[in-house]
This record gives structure tokens, C-alpha cells and sequence, in this order.
């Protein structure tokens, strides 16, 4: 009933949009300060795509001190000045720019970007609403995003440089404005971005939380649901749940900072003088710091998982395999996600106890990540296998998925985790598992919903080669550091060739910094394909890939409102892909079961006693024609 009204609610807003979208809209309203979802998803996508240049070339620049601690590079100082005095990186700033390269890579590129882009892009056209439930709210979500990666990005100007506490900003470093130059202006500047992050990722979780739950068009029940959509409304839901936390520890530091308080510092000694901070721990940040923390690496990985659920189906000519597993383990990933934050925290000096617990709440975890797993495999196999772009990147999804996934399992064993914590071992895992994997899914939903987006088709051959040397070079760059990590060897040190029992691995830094310069190299392939398909790329079908979700039921010129006439109703599932006994090898969510009698099984009636009858009669007239035959 309610989707029924909601669904003549939206027809009846349909008019108002057809009658507004004859209007000219200016530059401004159009591109600039718009309300439609479509055009916000756009925006998300480019800022994002820009803020992941800015984190790669970070990198690469720590990639070359890594690789090259002795040697000095006149052209550093040209484009540095004095961050790289004689020709080399500073150590404050090599902190520096390991702490925003992560900051921007997991906040700004792997949360908006991936959600802000896909959520605002999908949810509306796969549920069959004309646009998000509170279109002023999603434009206002995408302008705090902007002026946060503005303001983040700003901090590389300020006299002592940015933020360089490393991208957890643990205390006392983040919260003494004296500990070393990155901890003055350039950390405050950091906290600022921060909270209006988070400000932009609340409006934009309750807008998307708001839509699914209120704007289905008719037919559309949870259970007929896009595992996109899914995965885009759990991910919102973690997201409203765990951000504030991440304020509050942010506020009680800026009072740390400024106002004298003593939340996170106690006995500290700063230059040879007492400071006058006592009581403080600064585990308590690290508690309030991983609650939002382990969830937002859900936050990350859980939209590129329902990209790639969505994706392989569609070019594997087959239904998603154990479509209710995977809603299901959505939803235990989404549960869980809070109660492991403590894994992060093993050498803190917990008690042991709760280590345990933390222990067996994080393997857990695995359970449902290893349903999907297997879900994904068995959508491969055996399926008419189509190998695009996309396809390439969603497999190289679980690829990295499983092997980085596989670590994890080290790394949440308690004992294991001394050894392994703050080694290269953690910076492989998590760049793996977290970094490449939700990446790939991200790229792959690109190459995907281009044509929606942009109403043209990117170049195939450049996607290819985008994909075998990015998919080949990230191995090459983080497969090694695992054997880092178990040798020892320390992240985010500034040199090892001050220690002899790592100067072994100077060569295998140099191979990994070259690897990572291919890999950066070959991005701007991607970005050459990007912006020229956007004006020259060879124009879109309605359906290119055949697909049944309602977003491809859209004409390909953007209607502001989306459907020109009335919203489509929804009959079955998504995923009727090579149905025996269909016409075609795709059946649209928007073709009633009455239109597809000599495909129907039993199954599809489950809640549906009149149909089931009628599909019974339509076989026993089947079969009496056949023997009267």
C-alpha cells in the first residue's frame, strides 16, 4: 500500500519536473549548484577521481625516498621548496605525505567517491524514484565533500606544513600543536576537513537511507532489490552509525589542543619541560578512533562488492548465485563490523580476555566475507562469460578481495598480531584487501554505468590495458611487503639504510617505487579514456549490456525526473539472466510473469498463489496440446 502511494506521489511530482524541465536552467543550476541526482553523482565521481591524482602523486613522491634515501633530486626542491631542502624529502614532511596520501585515499576517494558517486547515480534509478528523497540535502552533501577536500588540500600551504601524525592522527603528536611542525596549523586544518566530512557523509546516508526505504516505485520490495542497493543502503546505515563517534574524539582533541583539557595527554615531557597534562589516555582516542575506523573499511569495500555482485551477473549471463546469502551477509558483515574494532588495538596492553573476544568476533567476520566469496566464484562458473572492462575489474575485485582477505586472518590472531603490528605486513593487507580491492570496484562501476552517466561508451582497448598493467602492478607493489612485514621492518620509517638488518630490502623498495610508477602512469590512460569518451566516445544504447534493472529502462538523454512518463512497475527479480524457455537470454525487472509463461517456474510464485495457478494451467494445456499432437 505504501509503495502504491508513494508510487502516485512520485507520478504526480513527474508532471511538476516535465513542466520545470522545459525552463532554461542556467550554468549554475545545471552544473554548478544542481539538485539532480544524476549530475551530484557526476560531481562526486570527478572530485573524487581528482583527489585520487592528488594521493597517487603523494605517494609516488614517498615512493622515491623509500627507493632512493641517498640520493638527492634538485627537482624535488623546484617543486617542494622547503619541504625538500638540497634535494630531499624532510622527514616531517614524509610524514606528512604518508598521512594525507592516506586521509585523502580512504575519506575522500574510497568513501565519497565510491558512494558519493554510485549511491547518488543508482539508488533513485534502481528503486524507480525521480530522485532522492531530499534533493537540497544531496546537493548540500556534495558542497560540504568539496569545501572538506578543499580545505584538506589547503593545509599543504600553511607555514609548518600539513597534517603528520600518520592517517590515524594518534595522540600526543596530533594533540600537542607543539610536537613537530605537523601538528600546528596543518593538524587543525586536518580536524576541520574532517568534521565537515562527516557532516557531508550524514546527509548523504540519510538522504540515501530515506530513499530506499520511501521511494520504491510499485512492485519493488526489498526482496526484488539490486544487491547494489543493498549494499549502498547497509553501507549508509553503518555509516549514520559510526561517523558521529569519529566527531566526538575529534572534538575532544581540538579541546585537547586548545582549551587546556587533559581527554588524551597525561605526563608529558616536551623538551625537557613537564607539561601540565594529567589523566589523559591517549588509548582512549584509539578506542573512539577504531569504532568509526573498523567500520569504515565496510564502508569502502561494501558498495564495490555490491558494484561487482551486479556486474558479474549482468556478463556472466546468470543469476547472482545465493541471491538471500548475499543480502544476508551484508547484513552480518554490517552487524559485526562493530564489535571487532578492538583488533587494531592488540599491543595497546589490552587485557588479554578482551583480546580473545576481539579475536573471535574478527574471525567471524570472515564467515559471511567467505559467502560472497564463494557466491561470486559460482556466478563464474560455467557462465557465458562476458569479458568487458568492467567484468575484468569486478574479478579483479575478489582477487584482491581473497588474497588480501586471506592476511587478515594473521593479523586478527592476537598472538600473530604482536609480531605482525606496524610492520609492512599491515600496510599490504589493508592496501590489498581495503586500497585495490575497493578500487577495482569503483573502476569497474565506471566502465559500467558510463554509458548511463554520460550516454556514451568508453574505448575497450584502453579499458584492457588499463586493467592488465594496473591489476599486474598493484600485486607487483604490495605482494613484497608482506615479506617485509614478516622480517620486521617498520611502516612508515623515513630510511632503512640507518639500520643494517634492513638494508636488504633496499632493492626490493626500488622494484616496488618503479611498479608503482608504472601503475601511476598507466591511470593516465584511464583518465585520457575518461574525458575524451565523456565528448567523443561512441554513443550509447539504451541497454548496451543487456541488462535488467531499471536504470537501463531510462531514455539515454538525462530527463530531470528520469522517466518521461509514468515510473515503471517491477514484476520479478533482477537477476533473470538465461532463463530456459525465455526468448531472449535477459528478462527486465519490468516484463509481467504473464509475458513470460513458457519460462516461469514454480518458484517464482512463491508468494503468488493466483499465479502459480495459471502457471500450472498454461503447462497442463502444454502438455495436452503435445499429446494431442
Amino acid at each position: 500500500m505504501s509503495t502504491l502511494a508513494v508510487h502516485d506521489h512520485a507520478g504526480t511530482h513527474h508532471d511538476e519536473h516535465g513542466h520545470e524541465h522545459h525552463h532554461d536552467q542556467s550554468f549554475l543550476s545545471k552544473y554548478v549548484f544542481s539538485m539532480d541526482h544524476k549530475m551530484i553523482a557526476k560531481q562526486f565521481l570527478i572530485t573524487g577521481i581528482t583527489m585520487a591524482v592528488i594521493a597517487m602523486i603523494l605517494s609516488i613522491l614517498f615512493r622515491i625516498q623509500l627507493a632512493y634515501p641517498d640520493k638527492t633530486f634538485p627537482l624535488l626542491t623546484t617543486l617542494l621548496g622547503r619541504f625538500a631542502p638540497n634535494g630531499r624529502i624532510s622527514p616531517d614532511f614524509y610524514l606528512a605525505l604518508v598521512t594525507i596520501h592516506g586521509t585523502i585515499m580512504v575519506f575522500f576517494v574510497l568513501t565519497a567517491g565510491l558512494s558519493g558517486t554510485f549511491a547518488n547515480l543508482l539508488i533513485p534509478l534502481q528503486v524507480g524514484a525521480r530522485d532522492m528523497a531530499s534533493p537540497f540535502m544531496n546537493m548540500l552533501s556534495y558542497w560540504f565533500f568539496f569545501l572538506a577536500s578543499v580545505i584538506m588540500l589547503s593545509s599543504f600551504f600553511v607555514q609548518k606544513g600539513p597534517a603528520s601524525g600518520g592517517w590515524t592522527i594518534y595522540p600526543p603528536l596530533s594533540a600537542l600543536p607543539k610536537a613537530m611542525p605537523g601538528s600546528g596549523e596543518g593538524m587543525t586544518l586536518w580536524l576541520i576537513s574532517m568534521v565537515l566530512f562527516v557532516a557531508s557523509s550524514l546527509m548523504g546516508g540519510i538522504n540515501y537511507v530515506s530513499t530506499v526505504l520511501n521511494m520504491r516505485t510499485k512492485g519493488m520490495d526489498l526482496w526484488k532489490m539490486p544487491l547494489t542497493i543493498w549494499a549502498l543502503f547497509l553501507t549508509a546505515i553503518l555509516g549514520i552509525l559510526a561517523f558521529p563517534v569519529l566527531v566526538a574524539g575529534v572534538v575532544l582533541l581540538i579541546f585537547d589542543r586548545s582549551v587546556g583539557t587533559s581527554f588524551y595527554l597525561s605526563d608529558i615531557v616536551l623538551n625537557g619541560v613537564q607539561q601540565p597534562f594529567e589523566g589523559g589516555s591517549p588509548i582512549l582516542f584509539q578506542h573512539l578512533f577504531w569504532f568509526l575506523g573498523h567500520p569504515e573499511v565496510y564502508i569502502v569495500i561494501m558498495p564495490a562488492m555490491g558494484i561487482s555482485s551486479e556486474i558479474m551477473s549482468v556478463n556472466s549471463r546468470k543469476p547472482i548465485f545465493g541471491y538471500h546469502a548475499m543480502v544476508y551477509s551484508l547484513i552480518g558483515i554490517t552487524v559485526l563490523s562493530f564489535i571487532v574494532w578492538g583488533h587494531h588495538m592488540f599491543v595497546t596492553g589490552m587485557n588479554p580476555f578482551l583480546g580473545g573476544v576481539f579475536m573471535i568476533t574478527t574471525l567471524i567476520i570472515a564467515v559471511p566475507s567467505a559467502v560472497k566469496t564463494f557466491n561470486w566464484l559460482a556466478t563464474l562458473w560455467r557462465g557465458n562469460i562476458r569479458f568487458t572492462p568492467a567484468m575484468l575489474f569486478a574479478i579483479g575485485m575478489v582477487s584482491f578481495f581473497i588474497s588480501g582477505g586471506l592476511t587478515g586472518i594473521f593479523l586478527g590472531n592476537a598472538a600473530l598480531d604482536i609480531n605482525l603490528h606496524d610492520t609492512y605486513f599491515v600496510v599490504a593487507h589493508f592496501h590489498l584487501v581495503m586500497g585495490s580491492a575497493a578500487i577495482f570496484g569503483m573502476l569497474a562501476g565506471v566502465y559500467h554505468w558510463f554509458p548511463k552517466m554520460f550516454g556514451r561508451m568508453m574505448d575497450e582497448k584502453l579499458g584492457y590495458l588499463h586493467f592488465w598493467l594496473t591489476f599486474i602492478c598493484a600485486y607487483l607493489v604490495f605482494f613484497p611487503m608482506h615479506f617485509m612485514g614478516l622480517d620486521g621492518v617498520p611502516r612508515r620509517y623515513y630510511a632503512f639504510t640507518e639500520f643494517a638488518s634492513m638494508q636488504k630490502w633496499l632493492t626490493i623498495n626500488t622494484f616496488v617505487t618503479w611498479a608503482a610508477i608504472i601503475a601511476a602512469l598507466t591511470q593516465f590512460g584511464f583518465l585520457y579514456n575518461f574525458f575524451v569518451s565523456i565528448f567523443k566516445g561512441r554513443k550509447a544504447t539504451q541497454n548496451p549490456w543487456e541488462s535488467n534493472t531499471l536504470e537501463w529502462t531510462t531514455p539515454v538523454e538525462h530527463l530531470h525526473g528520469n522517466w518521461p512518463g509514468e515510473i515503471p512497475t517491477v514484476y520479478r527479480w533482477p537477476y533473470d539472466y538465461s532463463k530456459p524457455g525465455a526468448e531472449e537470454d535477459y528478462i527486465p525487472q519490468t516484463v509481467p510473469y504473464s509475458q513470460t509463461m513458457s519460462s516461469n517456474q514454480p518458484h517464482d510464485f512463491e508468494d503468488n498463489p493466483a499465479g502459480l495457478e495459471e502457471l500450472n494451467k498454461f503447462t497442463s494445456t502444454l502438455k495436452a496440446n503435445e499429446q494431442v499432437k
